[in-house]
Formats: C-alpha cells, structure tokens, sequence
C-alpha cells in the first residue's frame, strides 16, 4: 500500500496586534487574502450591527488603502459592542504596522517619507483611549454620587 505525502499549504505570513478599549480586549491577526473579516468567528456585519462600530473597524485599513487586500481575524473579549469595536480597531493599526514596518506610504520632495505607522498614529488608530469606569467609592452611592445630606 503507497502512501502519497499530500500537498503542504503554502506558509501564511501572520501579522499580530493587540488592542485595548475601556474593558475590551482584541487580538487581530492579519495576513494576505480577499477582504474577509471576522469577529469571534463570525462576519464583521454579523457581529457589529451599529454602522459606526463597522466604520470604526474599516478606518485603518482605509487609511492604508488596502480594504481587499487582507483577511483580519479578531477574538475579543470583555467590555460592551463600542468598546470592542475599539479594541478591534487598534490591534488592527498595531497589526497592520508590523506588517509594513517603516515602509514609506509617500514621498513628496523636500519633505520626509511618510510612513504607515505615522499616519496611523496621526490618524489616532495607534493610541490608547485610556478611559475607564471610575470605581465606586465606600460611604457614596457610586463613583461620585453621595446620599442625601441632612445639616439636623
């Protein structure tokens, strides 16, 4: 009985990015294909019903004009809809700057290159939004919120 050794799958190149937004956290992986995105295993327009949350996501890769170029593979975990939204949205520039390095976008003369990760960071995709829900305090009735005050 012969045995044939199948066809090995050409190597993927993977490009991770990790982002965080309030309690949301994303890991995206990206890597060359046709534009298809996925949430936790399902479509981005399955996931994320609000257009705003679905433009969010796309902002980056728009920016670095490659909507049809990647497949993006996100898991998140943690916070409500916006906030991983947010979270996709950063461990997506994080994951798309790898992936270009310090290759120049444009070049202009007498000005210098402008690389990807400039104009992400430019753009905000880069930074961390660090807001968070400030914590209740003891002796208040939430963060800030405090019962009634009686002077007798």
């Amino acid at each position: 009985m012969e045995r044939t050794v199948a066809e090995t799958k050409a190597k993927r190149v993977y490009y991770w990015g990790v982002g965080r937004r309030k309690t949301a956290v994303a890991s995206v992986r990206i890597f060359e294909g046709s534009g298809k995105i996925l949430v936790n295993g399902k479509p981005l327009e399955k996931y994320f019903s609000e257009e705003k949350d679905k433009r969010f996501i796309l902002g980056p890769l728009e920016l670095a004009d490659i909507t049809k170029g990647v497949d993006v593979i996100a898991k998140v975990e943690g916070g409500g809809i916006s906030g991983q939204a947010g979270a996709v949205s950063q461990g997506l520039a994080r994951a798309l700057k790898n992936m270009f390095g310090l290759k120049t976008v444009e070049e202009v003369e007498g000005t210098p290159p402008v690389t990807l990760a400039k104009k992400l960071r430019d753009s905000g995709f880069l930074t961390r939004d660090g807001r968070m829900k400030e914590r209740k305090k003891y002796g208040r009735k939430g963060a800030r919120k405090s019962f009634q005050f009686s002077k007798r």
